[in-house]
């Protein structure tokens, strides 16, 4: 049987995408480009309040208007269940009662022959509204918290005796702004029905997840659904959830009796697929004179909407990136008259690492410590909670070969002192971690007479390359050239696969795909009486009269190596800061990934710069702006919301280190999520170091530095 340290072959090679030619030639049909005869088109109608009822609602002009074909509301739509809560599923159905409870809320849907008509005749609806005052503020004392949400706290040890007992003492508080996920591909869906049967195309990260919510909002079986997301423009979070939109489309395809196309405008985008939260972080660090940590205490605090669940952890990689021994970490959510959150690259993570090793960047200047020789000093050999191992740890490989890359060495201690010409320069580090956990996840291929192998998965591809490492693994395995193995992917009606995120499919479905291929391979040695060469395959199906042989695959993390999984990395940051205009440039960018096996170097290489970007925008950049009086989002255009160009971003040198791991057979960690982690606070330690201003709250700007 082959085992993870016997892949060899094409898995490694930066080996071009194989969907790469259906993407640039148009071949490649996203949940949008599917049409259908008789296709409608939906339109929406959102509040333009936070709070309050629904009074008038005046749907005539829009009913008789040209073209349309239904005006759907709170009044006419059919009653709908609540999806039950986790991950994967979305808010409350939508156009259910009367009441407001966010700017933006949908609250109409016009659907009529195109989508011109449908955007005019939404224009008609009149709406009349009973005002209430809004929960907007974060710090408002209306606002209901919830505590420990999910059992996301975490600690050990004594906080308050560590404290007390420290040497030194760092305490600080850090502020991070909503931010929304804003791929470039508009989420779309496409609904039709077919008696009973439910068929959707739509922007999703995980078409059973999206089956299993469609199925119980409209109260029939999973098996009266059907999902197809074969290709994604992009998510980053926002398709982890079945969203309002969906549901409506699904709807509006009922009410009018025929497929219903409804896609999202940028700025529903904003208010629709939900974003990252802001948070407001308090650190305490305390430390010996010689650097040693004696206690971490860290309480975040985010807002959530009055009729979702969602919940993340701050403090998650506080709890397990250094060896500390009283820790408390604290996340809180509270109540606000805003729409739903949810995840967003590197969820939990991204914005609570930004406070941790931001503080410990203070730490180490409070100590005179360089910051790499202080996170050596604390280093977690295992995992600090539960004293287990870890199944693979790196990271302080990826300390020692990124500062070596970044030229750390060169680093002048003292803020200020680094210069090119007229531009003051900082270095700034930070660590990085990302936990993931292997789920069940299905796939089945089949070989035939042709001699190429199908593989086939309900997984999608939202674009870190799940198509190309799959196809390497299956070819592989099975001994064939890349142009022999075919990937079916984003299709609910194919064995079953988790959702495209946590960093958790490449091992989920890398699994699967390892275990149908050998059992392929062992179902032809017993029909060949000896291991077969590939290029026999389909003469052993000829001679057995056969068209096709298919196995089937499951994934199942190993639980006999009583280890604890990790992503870890470390990212290295130079900026130059014009000192009199203030405007931040980030010049150059190491980042050191612990990432397991890697499948395929360059859309590995890839995920880690495009995280980087988004870390860039994170640290310099976005903010989702919002009125704080009505609600209403400001900057809901790409003109306004800015996100990192190429012209933001260097050249990025990534390194990867460590060793497959062997919690799963193909020996490999999910980088997607640590590709962000990080980067904001290696970015904002840079920038105290160059200016000797240390700001705590993003995005950084000029503003704030002058």
């Amino acid at each position: 049987m082959t085992t993870a340290t016997q892949i060899a072959g094409l898995v490694g090679a930066g080996v071009d995408r194989v969907d790469g030619p259906a993407k640039v030639t148009g071949e490649a049909r996203y949940p949008a480009d599917f049409g259908f005869e008789e296709l409608a088109y939906a339109v929406l109608v959102q509040s333009t309040i936070a709070a309050g009822r629904i009074r008038r609602i005046d749907t005539a002009a829009a009913e008789a208007a040209p073209g349309v074909l239904a005006v759907i509301t709170h009044r006419n739509a059919p009653r709908l269940a609540r999806a039950p809560g986790g991950l994967g599923v979305g808010p409350p159905p939508p156009l259910q009662h009367d009441r407001i409870v966010h700017h933006g809320q949908h609250i109409a849907m016009v659907v009529a022959l195109t989508l011109e008509q449908a955007t005019a005749a939404a224009r008609l609806i009149q709406i009349g509204y009973e005002e209430t005052e809004p929960l907007l503020d974060i710090d408002d004392p209306r606002a209901k918290q919830v505590e420990n949400a999910a059992g996301r706290d975490v600690s050990r040890g004594d906080v308050e005796a560590g404290l007390a007992a420290a040497e030194v003492v760092v305490a600080a508080t850090y502020t991070t702004p909503t931010q929304t996920n804003n791929p470039l591909g508009l989420f779309a869906t496409t609904a039709y029905w077919d008696g009973d049967l439910l068929t959707v195309h739509d922007s999703t990260q995980g078409t059973a997840f999206a089956r299993a919510s469609l199925a119980a909002t409209f109260g029939i079986g999973e098996s009266g659904v059907r999902v197809l997301a074969p290709f994604v423009g992009g998510a980053f979070g926002a398709g982890l959830r079945t969203w309002p939109h969906v549901v409506l489309a699904a709807v509006a395809a009922r009410m009018v009796d025929r497929p219903v196309k409804l896609v999202l405008t940028r700025a529903q985008m904003f208010t629709s697929v939900g974003y990252r939260p802001a948070t407001v972080q308090h650190v305490r660090l305390g430390a010996t004179r010689a650097g040693e940590l004696v206690a971490i205490d860290h309480e975040g605090i985010e807002p959530t909407a009055l009729e979702d669940d969602y919940a993340e952890s701050l403090t998650r990689a506080t709890a397990v990136l250094y060896d500390c021994p009283n820790l408390a970490g604290r996340t809180r959510q509270r109540k606000l008259n805003v729409a739903c959150p949810t995840w967003m690259r590197g969820p939990g993570e991204a914005p609570g690492v930004f406070a941790l090793e931001c503080a410990l960047d203070e730490l180490a200047y409070e100590l005179g410590i360089d910051p790499v020789e202080l996170r050596l000093r604390n280093y977690a050999d295992v995992h600090p909670s539960s004293g287990r191992p870890w199944s693979t740890k790196a990271l302080r490989a990826c300390y020692e070969q990124g500062a070596d890359r970044f030229g750390w060495a060169r680093r002048s201690p003292q803020p200020r002192s680094m210069r090119d010409g007229r531009y003051l320069v900082g270095y700034g580090m930070a660590s990085a971690y990302y936990g993931y956990v292997q789920v069940p996840c299905q796939a089945r291929v089949t070989l035939g007479l042709d001699g190429v192998a199908v593989v086939r998965s309900a997984a999608t591809d939202i674009g870190p390359g799940t198509y190309t490492v799959m196809t390497q693994v299956a070819a592989d395995l099975l001994g064939l050239p890349l142009e022999r193995v075919r990937l079916e992917l984003g299709d609910s009606a194919m064995p079953r696969a988790p959702l495209q995120g946590g960093s958790g499919l490449t091992a989920a479905l890398g699994s699967a795909v390892h275990a149908a291929c050998t059992e392929l391979v062992r179902s032809f040695t017993e029909l060949a009486g000896s291991p077969p060469a590939a290029d026999t395959y389909p003469g052993m199906l000829a001679r057995h009269q056969l068209t096709e042989l298919s196995a089937d695959g499951a994934s199942a993390r190993r639980t006999d190596l009583d280890a604890e999984p990790g992503i870890f990395a470390a990212k290295f940051a130079e900026v130059r800061v014009d000192p009199d205009l203030a405007e931040v440039r980030v010049t150059r960018f190491v980042a050191a990934v612990d990432g397991g096996r890697i499948l395929n170097e360059k859309t590995a290489a890839s995920q880690i710069i495009g995280g980087t970007a988004g870390g860039i925008g994170m640290a310099l950049l976005e903010q989702t702006l919002s009125d704080p009086g009505t609600g209403r989002i400001a900057n809901a255009t790409f003109g306004d919301y800015l996100v990192a160009v190429n012209a933001d971003v260097p050249d990025i040198d990534v390194i990867f280190t460590g060793e497959p791991d062997p919690i799963n057979p193909v020996g490999v960690k999910g980088i997607g999520e640590v590709a962000i982690v990080g980067v904001a606070p290696a970015i904002a330690n840079a920038v105290f170091h160059a200016t000797g201003r240390r700001l705590r709250a993003l995005p950084i700007t000029a503003e704030q530095l002058l």
